[in-house]
């Protein structure tokens, strides 16, 4: 059982930058990989950026490359999403999500059925 706790989001003019943290707890966190979704009012959820439990292979989704970086921090069981030249279309609640994988090093998934946890979100607004 893994429980995620989302913490850093905000209001930001477009531009701007935030930084996204999720907290997991456990002693197992190592063999998880991890992501981040999103979600915005009337749209579904969709893909942000994953990470390896090795942090060795990263997944980003077209919309945010070269803008958002994710990175995790295994002794601190922590994963961070940092969000730079943000848009107003980023305007969404952003969602931790762990997926159970210890048995592969590189694993990344984008897609959220595959997914085993997820925190409870964290809303961030971009102004124009």
């Amino acid at each position: 059982q893994v429980q995620l706790v989302e913490s850093g989001g905000g209001l930001v003019q477009a531009g701007g930058s935030l930084r996204l943290s999720c907290a997991a707890s456990g002693r197992t966190f190592s063999s998880y990989a991890m992501g981040w979704f999103r979600q915005a009012p009337g749209k579904e959820r969709e893909f942000v950026t994953a990470i390896s439990r090795t942090g060795g292979n990263l997944a980003h989704a077209d919309s945010v490359k070269g803008r958002f970086t994710i990175s995790r921090d295994n002794a601190k069981n922590t994963v961070y999403l940092q969000m730079n030249s943000l848009k107003p279309e980023d305007t969404a609640v952003y969602y931790c999500a762990a997926d159970f994988a210890p048995y592969s090093s590189s694993s990344v998934s984008t897609h959220h059925p595959e997914y085993d946890y997820w925190g409870q979100g964290t809303q961030v607004t971009v102004s124009s």
